[in-house]
């Protein structure tokens, strides 16, 4: 018996006397709230496990010889696609003037509408037939006028036309992705594919260029969850003047990976802004400027999920606490029932 009696003893669980199981409405309302309560944070525990977060590391970035993808989509509401071009340099010497790889142009009316699509290839092929040494003088804001210089009818028709679209007030959306070198460079929007003459004949100077823009979307790679691209909805506007913006770029190499061990390379950047205001006396053209630069330091954002262990302990600690605080709300809310109960008894036999 003595050993029945320790064991006995060990009941971490004694049994409440028969008395004192009393149902009560007070006990029932306590009750309530209390499976209220710990269903709410069953539910809230649930989700904080299901739920994961990142963990972020750097590293040195050793990739070579990649390409990087610039994704871009922006509105010149004042530029007409028939001037506009996409031409791009890099440090290794690589100069694209009016790209014509994966690139689009959308013609836009006056009010923002899509009155026509072209690819910027037919640009190259069809309206820029005047160009020649000549251009790089444009490009570098050289003035210098040779003696001679004459329009072919393909060239009086582009200007008729561009004229045209201007008193129109026609813009242009250019969209689509740029592969270039994973070097420092840039690349720009401008009226820099032009012969500088056909230019002074469409605009009658640099100062009437309007570079107006606005960036739908800007990144260097596909997005991942919580990305945020600095100058995407960027809106610049300019009314009664004319000038050069220039943003320069710093790309941050980024891998993010899944939870499902899925990796994705992708990059994201900071950025700064530089506007540059054009008067008569200048000798460069308006443009629109991303000058980029890569970190040579990647960083690594991999999605972790808490364990299951900590899940169950975080679940009983609560649920725990909140039974054994309900029921001791319950105790005191009887026994205070209880006295006041027998106070008012005793007063009415008084």
């Amino acid at each position: 018996m003595g050993l029945k009696q320790t064991i006995r003893s060990l009941d971490a669980f004694p049994r409440t006397e028969e008395h004192l199981l009393q149902k009560t409405q007070s006990g029932a309302l306590v009750s309530i709230v209390g499976l209220v309560i710990m269903a709410t944070l069953f539910t809230h525990e649930l989700t904080y496990y299901l739920t994961t977060y990142t963990v972020h590391e750097m590293s040195v970035d050793f990739k070579r010889g990649e390409t990087l993808p610039i994704h871009i989509n922006m509105t010149f509401p004042s530029l007409p696609c028939d001037v506009a071009s996409v031409d791009a340099i890099d440090l290794s010497g690589k100069h694209e003037v009016d790209l014509d790889t994966n690139i689009w142009k959308l013609r836009l009316n006056s009010h923002g509408h899509i009155i026509g699509t072209e690819y910027l290839s037919d640009l190259v092929e069809k309206q820029h037939t005047t160009r020649n040494h000549d251009d790089k003088e444009h490009h570098d804001g050289s003035a210098k006028k040779p003696h001679k210089f004459s329009f072919d009818k393909d060239a009086e028709n582009m200007i008729n036309k561009v004229k045209k679209a201007l008193e129109n007030g026609e813009g242009c959306r250019v969209y689509g992705v740029l592969d270039v070198q994973r070097v420092a460079g840039n690349f720009h929007i401008s009226v820099h594919a032009l012969n500088i003459y056909v230019a002074q004949m469409i605009f009658g100077g640099a100062t009437h260029v309007n570079v107006s823009h606005m960036i739908h979307d800007l990144s260097f790679g596909p997005k991942y969850p919580g990305l945020h691209n600095p100058l995407d909805d960027t809106v610049r506007i300019l009314h009664d003047t004319s000038g050069t913006f220039k943003y320069y770029v710093k790309i941050v190499p980024t891998e993010y990976r899944y939870i499902s061990k899925e990796v994705l390379p992708t990059n994201q950047f900071s950025v700064s802004e530089y506007f540059s205001p054009m008067n008569e006396f200048d000798r460069t053209w308006p443009a629109v400027y991303f000058l980029y630069d890569l970190s040579p330091i990647t960083v690594a954002i991999k999605e972790e999920r808490r364990s299951f262990l900590h899940f169950i302990t975080r679940l009983s600690a609560v649920l725990g606490g909140t039974f054994a605080l309900t029921g001791m709300l319950d105790r005191w809310m009887y026994r205070l029932i209880k006295a006041l109960t027998t106070t008012s008894a005793r007063g009415a036999f008084q």
